[in-house]
Formats: C-alpha cells, sequence, structure tokens
C-alpha cells in the first residue's frame, strides 16, 4: 500500500518545509482572478461574504437532484440500497485554484457520478490552508447527479507542519458556540455545498481536545449539514488508526453522519466494525471502508470479498482516496476517459458484463448505479464539463479549450452497454464535432444485427404534451438510427430519419403515453453498412411559448489586461428564475465569440479579445433547462481599464 506520508501531502503542489503566514484566500484582491477559498482556523474567523470580494464567485445554485434506482439496472452481481461510495478527490492545489474553471482542457472531468453518493473535496496543507470549500463548479456537476459535496478540513501531522495549536484553535469555544463552526456553517451555506470532512491527524492532544472535538461535531450537525470523521484521533486525544469503528474512536462516529475507516483494515475488522455499529443503532454504510487509489488506480490490491463478501450484503461503504488517479496517469483526453471507464465500469467496458478474471471488476459490479433523471424538462448534449471547442445550436462559438463543470450535462448512464450478436457499434464521448456545448456522442461500426445503445435510465412521468427530441448527423446514406424509449415493459421505437449531413432536429409528439413512466431511452442502430452517426442533444420537454427572462443589472465589476490583446473582466447580474445557466460572449457586430459560462450570477471572463483602443459589446443571455435562451444583454469594456 502507498505510505501514510502519500496520503497526507499530495494533495498540494507547495512544499510543505516551513510554514508560510496564515494568508486569507483573498489576498489577491487586486487581480481580477477569483479563487476557491480556503483558510486557517485563525484566519476564517474573519471571513465575511460581503468583504470577501470572491466570494460571490464561489457560490453554487444548482440543487441537489434526486436520484432513484432504474426499473432495470444494468448489473444483477451489483446490489442496490447497501454500501456507497465515498471519493475524496484532489481538483487543484489549494491555493491560485480558479473559481470557475479555465481555459485548459487538461482537468478531471467527474462524470461517473452515478455510481458516486458523497464527493469530498480533498486538499490543504500546513503552508497554504487547512479549511478548503470546494469549487462551486464542481458542487453544480455533482448536485445536478443527485451527488452531495463536503468541503475538507486538513489538520496535518506535526511531521508535515501541523501545530496543535491549530486544533485547539478550532475546537475553541465561547461560551456555548464553537466560532470556527459558525463559520464553517455560514460557508457551506452562502456557497451551497453539503457539509464537511474532518481529518484530525496532529499529535499532541488530550482527553478534554477529544471532549472538544466531539462537541464541535454535535455543535455543527445542529446546523443540517453532513459531517464526516476520518479514522485518526481517539479517545485520548492522540492520533492511532484504528482501521475500524472501536471502543476508541466512537465518540467521533457516534455525532457524526459517517466514517472514513483508514486503509489497512481487515475482513475480521469490517465484520467487527459492521456489528458495532449495529449495536450503536447504526447502519453499517455509514462506515466507509478506505481504498487509496492515488498510486496504482485500478491496478491496487484490495480484499473485494472483505467488503462485499460474494452471495451477502455488503459489510460496509467504500471510500476512493483519489480516484482522480485515472485522469493523472493518462496520456491524452482519450487515454483518461478510457481509464476511467474501467474504474468504474470494469475491463469489459460495459456496466451490465463485469465478469474477469481480474481482481478489479468495477464499481459497477458491486453497486448499482443511480439515475438522477426524475423531473421534465430533461435535456442533455453530453456536454462532459470540457473541450477543444464550444458550439451553440450545431455553430462553433470558440475554438478555445477550456473546462468548466458548472456546464456540465446529465451524462449517459450506462458506458457503455450495447445489446447484440456479432460485431458492435462502439459508443464514444467525442471533443471534435459537439451541437452544443463541447462534446458529442458518437456512435461507429459496421452492426450485424440491430443493436441497442442503452443510454439513459429514467423516472420521468410525461403529460399531454410532451415531446421527444433528437438532433443528430451522420454522412452519406441512411442513419439507420431509432430511438427506443422503454414505458415499463412497453417499448416505443421511432425513426430518427434519413441523410443527415448537417445537424438534424427530430421532434416526437409523446402525450399518447400520458400519465406513463418513461423509464429508459435508448439509440438501436440498425444492421447495414458502416454507420458514423454523432448525437449532439437527446431531451425530454414540455415545451413552452417564452424562453426565460433575460439577466438585468448587468455590471462590469472589474476589468484587467491580460496582454496587449486581450483582457479580463469581472461581469455580475441579477439572476432571473428558472435558468439553468448562464452564457457570456463578445459581439463583434458580424458573430459571437463564446467567452464562458456559469449557473451564477457573477463571472470571471478569462480571455476577452481586445486591443488597448478598443471598445468591446458583451453580452449575457440566460439558459433554460430546456436550453431555450433569453435575449442578450449588452455592457461596452474598454479596452484600457
Amino acid at each position: 500500500m502507498p505510505t501514510r506520508r502519500q496520503f497526507l501531502v499530495l494533495s498540494s503542489t507547495a512544499a510543505l518545509t516551513g510554514l508560510l503566514s496564515e494568508t486569507p484566500a483573498s489576498a489577491a484582491a487586486e487581480t481580477a482572478q477569483p479563487y476557491a477559498s480556503y483558510w486557517h482556523p485563525a484566519t476564517i474567523l474573519n471571513w465575511d461574504p460581503a468583504t470577501d470580494r470572491d466570494a460571490r464567485y464561489n457560490r453554487s445554485t444548482v440543487p441537489l437532484a434526486r436520484r432513484v434506482v432504474p426499473a432495470r439496472p444494468a448489473n444483477a452481481h451489483a446490489h442496490p440500497n447497501e454500501a456507497r461510495v465515498q471519493a475524496l478527490v484532489a481538483y487543484a492545489p489549494t491555493s491560485n485554484n480558479p473559481a470557475q474553471g479555465a481555459l485548459d482542457m487538461n482537468y478531471y472531468a467527474t462524470n461517473y457520478w452515478q455510481y458516486i453518493d458523497e464527493l469530498v473535496f480533498w486538499g490543504g496543507s500546513a503552508s497554504e490552508g487547512l479549511i478548503l470549500a470546494p469549487n462551486a463548479t464542481v458542487t453544480d456537476a455533482a448536485h445536478r447527479n443527485g451527488v452531495k459535496v463536503i468541503g475538507n478540513v486538513f489538520l496535518p501531522p506535526t511531521a508535515y507542519g501541523g501545530q496543535i495549536q491549530w486544533v485547539r484553535d478550532f475546537v475553541k469555544r465561547e461560551g456555548d458556540r464553537f466560532p470556527v463552526a459558525d463559520k464553517m456553517i455560514q460557508v457551506a451555506r452562502h456557497y451551497g455545498f453539503d457539509g464537511w470532512f474532518l481529518n484530525q491527524e496532529t499529535a499532541g492532544g488530550n482527553t478534554q481536545l477529544a471532549n472538544d472535538m466531539r462537541d464541535f461535531i454535535v455543535y455543527m450537525k445542529k446546523s443540517g449539514l453532513r459531517v464526516i470523521w476520518y479514522d485518526a484521533m481517539t479517545d485520548s486525544g492522540s492520533v492511532s488508526w484504528q482501521n475500524a469503528l472501536t471502543a476508541r474512536n466512537r465518540m467521533f462516529f457516534e455525532p457524526s453522519d459517517e466514517m472514513f475507516m483508514n486503509f489497512w483494515w481487515s475482513a475480521t475488522g469490517l465484520q467487527n466494525s459492521a456489528a458495532l455499529a449495529r449495536q450503536m443503532g447504526r447502519s453499517p454504510y455509514d462506515l466507509a471502508s478506505g481504498v487509496d487509489v492515488e498510486a496504482n488506480g485500478y491496478n491496487t490490491s484490495i480484499s473485494w470479498a472483505s467488503v462485499f463478501p460474494e452471495n451477502q450484503p455488503h459489510v460496509t461503504s467504500l471510500g476512493f482516496y483519489r480516484p482522480e488517479w485515472t485522469f493523472k496517469s493518462a496520456t491524452s483526453p482519450a487515454d483518461f476517459y478510457a481509464r476511467d471507464n474501467r474504474f468504474w465500469v470494469g475491463q469489459n467496458g460495459d456496466p451490465a458484463n463485469t465478469t474477469t478474471t481480474s481482481n478489479w471488476k468495477g464499481v459497477a459490479h458491486y453497486v448499482t448505479e443511480l439515475t438522477p433523471i426524475t423531473n421534465l424538462p430533461f435535456v442533455t448534449n453530453f456536454n462532459t464539463g470540457h473541450g477543444r471547442k464550444f458550439a451553440v445550436n450545431g455553430t462553433v462559438r470558440s475554438t478555445q479549450q477550456w473546462n468548466n463543470l458548472s456546464l456540465q450535462d446529465v451524462l449517459p448512464t450506462w458506458r457503455w452497454s450495447v445489446s447484440g450478436t456479432g460485431t458492435k457499434v462502439t459508443p464514444s464521448l467525442d471533443w471534435d464535432d459537439p451541437y452544443d456545448g463541447g462534446t458529442a456522442l458518437k456512435i461507429t461500426g459496421t452492426p450485424q444485427q440491430a443493436n441497442d445503445v442503452r443510454l439513459f435510465a429514467t423516472s420521468l412521468t410525461i403529460s399531454g404534451n410532451t415531446q421527444l427530441e433528437v438532433v443528430h448527423r451522420t454522412g452519406s446514406g441512411p442513419s439507420r438510427l431509432q430511438a427506443v424509449l422503454r414505458f415499463g415493459t412497453t417499448e416505443r421505437v421511432l425513426d430518427l430519419g434519413g441523410v443527415s449531413g448537417a445537424w438534424r432536429r427530430s421532434v416526437f409528439p409523446l402525450g399518447d403515453h400520458s400519465g406513463a413512466t418513461l423509464t429508459e431511452i435508448s439509440l438501436r442502430v440498425l444492421p447495414g453498412a458502416a454507420v458514423t452517426a454523432l448525437i449532439g442533444r437527446i431531451g425530454v420537454t414540455n415545451p413552452v411559448m417564452t424562453g426565460p427572462a433575460a439577466p438585468t443589472n448587468l455590471a462590469v465589476e472589474q476589468v484587467s489586461r491580460t496582454n496587449a490583446t486581450t483582457a479580463s473582466a469581472r461581469l455580475t447580474w441579477t439572476r432571473s428564475p428558472n435558468v439553468r445557466q448562464y452564457r457570456v460572449y463578445k459581439w463583434t457586430g458580424t458573430e459571437r465569440i463564446f467567452l464562458g459560462g456559469t449557473t451564477n450570477d457573477a463571472y470571471f471572463v478569462p480571455a476577452i479579445p481586445l486591443t488597448p483602443s478598443e471598445t468591446a459589446q458583451i453580452e449575457v443571455e440566460a439558459v433554460s433547462e430546456a436550453f431555450d435562451v433569453s435575449p442578450p444583454v449588452r455592457v461596452s469594456i474598454t479596452g484600457t481599464p
């Protein structure tokens, strides 16, 4: 197994030799670029969203979606409603982490949300900050998929810069209050995430400090936020990893929602932990057995049977430390997606077929996928949240690389499950020819029989005016594509039409299924010659006559000169109701250039083509959940800020 040191310090690129000053997150106030927030226990006490100029840019606005088990889960071996999956992910260094994405495609675009229950925003270091609030972009994407997002507290060992005084400052009381807890509650509510992961590994504590930490958890839990405890500190105040739930750490687990158990567990230890949890009146699935995959990913040796014994209920839940290995170890975006697929689904690349001699069968072999597609409208453009370009309704509006998980769509539930015998088609996500956003679904191959590509598990109640929308394109010849909708045991097949060298939009009324529940969306490829098809959009909507209201009070908060031909800017506006996202463009008089987007009411535009003598027209438009758009609102930006 990797060493404890890897667990502790690789969350940051900053060196841990010596302690730097405790600089608040907004120290770089003179620059336009807003950054994600981080603090030490003393500095968070001074945080105020009214004076932190970056606070508005760090807010998530996407509510936590409701998720359900699919009507037809992919894998009969997997168990629903038992083990949950935590993922502890480090997206960026603790400091200088851009709040709203960046102009670079190379980013861990988490997209197997269907197997994750909670995302812990990992990071922190003695030299930078110990309390980390998640990027709003991560929270937006996770919430859209029904996944809770948890901020991180890292109180490090003394060997890596930890100070026991920081722990005392963290749990310091003022009367019946815990001031640091009050600030952490305020941060979570203002930024829109769901709770905190507490990792206390600083030596030198005593029983009183342990009791104070327990009381801190009890106090924070009263706010309604979730608290996850990491197995390190014990009832004596010392640090001693139990690798289990024991009499020495139960005092912290009892008031917490969950506990992440250290990596060196055994089958007997997990069984005993589950039994103790039940004795306490708790679910054993409130315990996550930690698995460190930072170094070796799906090549990590794990005793899967200890957590998921064959033909028996799961013993505990599962906690992955650093599953972004799939990105860190990849040589290209395609390699990242192949590695990510193998990590979550297994080496067969099909959640319905996880049979393999490999020890790593994929999470889909054990844990049933969940779908957040439970309300109308549902529209996806297969946008992964990063790309090489950005298209709007079939027209490329930017050729700049980018990442911004706030713009990510709900991606296919099953990647990739294709029925049929003989040669099958191959589905993939494609960044070369998007319809809207940065990605399209691509299907290639020469099927010998009809192939059904299972895409989305849904739970959508159809009304009299509900319709299905599919936007696709192919090369020469018939498309041979059909949409297949399932309503329980009833199947409806809709032909998508013939030659479509350009993007073709097909709309099908579903009113004759009014009152029924749509449970699945697939695409069928009929047999014949080779096919290359791009699917740019799939939507199930109740059309409206008017689009969303345009934003109001659009204002330029700051402009900064980047270089002789480029500037950056902070923009703010007043939100409209029922808006999925806002998109920002430069209007040249003849064309619109896409500059970025957000779910928020404030956006940092990182690169506006703008010479010092130029005055540019910036447009902001609202986009609804059905991707209807408002009229644009304009503001002028001059080239000399």
